[in-house]
């Protein structure tokens, strides 16, 4: 019900005339009165009061309304994205974390993970300067910049400065989009103000410092500090930190690699509010800007290319990867496998391979001399190629010999021509010593006392006994193993060649090799052989002849150099580490000159010396070991005698050795009347009848040496036949 609009003025009762505007007193005449008026005026205030009601109703309408649309479109824009699935580059890192190689993200993006306490304190100190002074404080937006920007927006008709927060950066970062507009701008309060909310400083932080445009395909501080510098940013010059700070407001119109002049003019701004901030000192702050821009991008590091590509093979869905490899000494040894190849020839390349034998952990993989040269099949890793192995099996065939006992180091054994069926190995340089202690064949790879002792352990069990400890040897279909084995005459790794030779070092034990520490398990060692047995023939390898300029006595190793100059080995063991390196062609050509003591050995020795710590000693003896001259020992070790003792009318086998096959020979007259060829001849059963181009020109019936005339200058055959049938033969050029 209407209240009764009666107002009541001291000495009187005014009513309203329902049929009038005005009120009029109780016996006045009229509504021009004094009277009169003074209840118009009253009556007027009375009915404005609906129509304020009316409008204040009206504005809260629209502002229900208002709000309610701003909650409708609130929802509708749903939780704000925090970066879940956000991409990042795969990254592999060392022992020790150090970047090895990354790989870009499916959009070719380099971006990669960081965390605020792996980069530089004076980053936050001139961030927070330049971008947001109240970041710490406000929660996602802050009132203060805001309100300072409208009124300069106001006066001066345009944006004089930004109001965006390090968070509002973020979001516009997380939900990139093309247009600047107010709906735009609103989005991005909404999200900073709902990530403020979901999360803290740190993962708002962590999220800028990982998405912060640097130009081109470069995003995060940590991509762009690599980049543009060659360095993670745990380690920032003022200049750099500047730098870093001012690319993102404009990363393509400030890239210093194409525009280094906006990139300086932009970090020199960075510093003078720095100053004005009192965050900076002005005599750091002309420091800083005496730097120098980068004018260039640096490649993204690419260091243990090949184990890298095989962590990231075997598990690709894992972001980061962590191997037992050290950077450092990868990088050194990738340059001294890129230096000497070099020098050895085109189309050479060099494998290293470099384990702590203690764990069977890798802690350098060198597949190739250049990962990116095509001309050498840089991206075939070599450590893994089955290749001819040479001499380098030989240690083992000894070190067998030694744990059955029927050879001591000190063991004599003849080094001569001797005859397998149709086998008849030969020394590398075509000469015999005679007899020497087994000690001393090692150390200068005769290959018959290698073989006689090979013969005696049997290729077999040899082979056999190769296999669990680590070493698969690689042989054709069907064909069992061979006395030729030990000569390289099987294929194997240069992986497989360092678990073995890390075998010698563990004295006797090998492990399996690991360089990813994800799948480091615990050891679980193989049998190789004896302590002892490990212990000698690591004593004797000590004692090898070093090559040139190298000292000797502080790494037992052992070269290796396969039929017709394919393959150049060296592996060597210290007292902590055990390295390999393998020299050749990929592709399996010969490559004239190359031999394990003068090309594999030396790159050797310069491997351990860029390990950087001092070369470690070899275990001491173990109990066993029996340290005697040969006339001190047992009367059974004192002479090798293969497969026993052998027949009283045996005789060695009958072979030419001088001239040797294919050798050319200066007839002194020039002519058909030129002096005899001297030959000398070994083994075989007198008679031995002599042929010159099948022609019989001497028969032999008490001594070893014949000079036979030739039919002249050319190509003479010169062959050996003796009583019992046995032959040799050997092609000469005369000239």
């Amino acid at each position: 019900m209407a209240r009764d609009p009666t107002i009541v003025i001291p000495g009187r009762l005014v009513r309203p005339d329902p049929d009038s505007a005005a009120a009029v007193p109780d016996g006045e005449p009229g509504p021009r009165g004094g009277a009169g008026r003074q209840a118009g005026c009253a009556t007027g205030g009375a009915s404005g009061r609906p129509r304020l009601r009316a409008v204040l109703a009206a504005l809260a309408g629209l502002l229900l309304v208002a709000c309610s649309g701003a909650v409708l479109w609130i929802a509708a824009l749903g939780p704000a994205p925090v970066g879940e699935g956000l991409a990042f580059s795969t990254e592999v890192l060392d022992r020790n974390g150090t970047l090895l190689r990354a790989y870009a993200t499916a959009e070719g993006r380099w971006r990669l993970p960081v965390r605020p306490e792996n980069v530089d304190p004076r980053f936050f100190d001139l961030l927070f300067a330049y971008e947001d002074k109240r970041f710490p404080s406000h929660r996602g937006v802050d009132p203060a910049a805001l309100a300072r920007a409208a009124a300069q927006f106001t006066s001066h008709g345009r944006i004089v400065s930004g109001a965006s927060t390090l968070t509002m950066q973020v979001a516009r970062l997380l939900e990139p989009r093309a247009e600047r507009s107010l709906p735009a701008k609103l989005r991005q309060i909404v999200r900073a103000l709902q990530l403020e909310q979901r999360l803290s400083k740190d993962d708002i932080l962590k999220l800028y410092l990982s998405l912060a445009p640097y130009g081109g395909n470069i995003e995060g501080v940590r991509a762009a500090s690599l980049v543009y510098f060659g360095h993670e940013p745990r380690r920032l010059t003022l200049g750099e930190a500047a730098l870093l700070v001012a690319l993102p407001q404009s990363p393509e119109a400030r890239r210093p690699d194409r525009f280094p002049a906006a990139a300086q003019a932009a970090r020199d701004r960075v510093l003078d509010r720095a100053v004005e901030a009192g965050v900076v000192e002005p005599a750091d702050a002309a420091r800083a800007k005496a730097e120098s821009v980068p004018r260039a991008r640096r490649p993204m590091s690419k260091r243990a290319p090949h184990a890298a590509d095989r962590a990231v093979a075997e598990a690709p869905a894992r972001p980061t990867h962590r191997l037992t490899i050290d950077a450092g000494w990868q990088a050194r040894l990738e340059e001294l496998a890129r230096d000497r190849a070099r020098t050895i020839g085109p189309g050479v390349s060099v494998a290293i391979l470099a384990v702590d034998h203690a764990t069977g952990e890798v802690l350098a993989r060198v597949g190739s001399a250049d990962y990116f040269d095509e001309r050498r099949a840089g991206q075939v890793d070599m450590t893994t190629a089955v290749r001819s192995p040479g001499s380098t099996l030989k240690p083992f065939i000894y070190g067998l010999g030694f744990e059955d006992g029927f050879i001591h180091p000190e063991t004599f054994i003849d080094d001569r021509p001797m005859r397998y069926g149709a086998y008849a190995p030969e020394n590398f340089d075509l000469s015999y010593q005679g007899t020497v202690s087994a000690r001393r064949a090692l150390q200068l790879s005769l290959n018959v006392p290698a073989v006689l002792v090979l013969d005696k352990v049997g290729a077999s069990r040899f082979s056999a006994r190769l296999a669990p400890a680590g070493a698969r040897l690689v042989l054709p279909a069907g064909e069992p193993p061979g006395l030729a084995i030990g000569l390289g005459g099987t294929g194997v790794t240069l992986a497989d060649l360092v678990r073995l030779y890390a075998g010698l070092a563990r004295l006797g034990t090998t492990v399996a090799l690991t360089e990813t520490q994800a799948g480091s398990a615990a050891l679980q060692p193989s049998r190789l052989m004896e302590p002892v047995a490990a212990w000698q023939v690591g004593n004797v390898l000590l004692g090898a002849p070093p090559p040139d300029n190298a000292a000797g006595g502080r790494i037992a190793f052992k070269t290796g150099t396969s039929y017709g100059y394919r393959d150049a080995w060296a592996i060597g063991f210290d007292g902590a580490h055990t390295i390999g390196v393998w020299v050749g062609r990929p592709d399996g050509a010969p490559v004239p000159g190359i031999l394990g003591r003068t090309t594999a050995a030396p790159i050797l020795f310069d491997a351990f010396a860029r390990l950087g710590t001092p070369v470690a000693p070899l275990p001491p003896a173990p109990r066993g070991v029996v340290f005697a001259a040969n006339g001190k020992l047992p009367a059974p070790l004192r002479r090798f005698r293969p497969n026993g003792v052998p027949a009283e009318d045996a005789a060695p086998p009958l072979r030419i050795l001088f001239p040797p096959n294919g050798a050319q020979l200066d007839l002194a007259g020039g002519s058909e009347a030129s002096a005899p060829i001297a030959l000398k001849i070994s083994g075989g059963r007198l008679p031995i009848t002599v042929l010159v181009n099948g022609m019989p020109r001497a028969t032999l019936r008490d001594r070893q040496t014949a000079s036979v005339a030739p039919d002249g200058v050319g190509f003479t055959r010169l062959t050996i036949l003796d009583a019992a049938g046995a032959t040799d033969s050997v092609l000469v050029r005369l000239q």
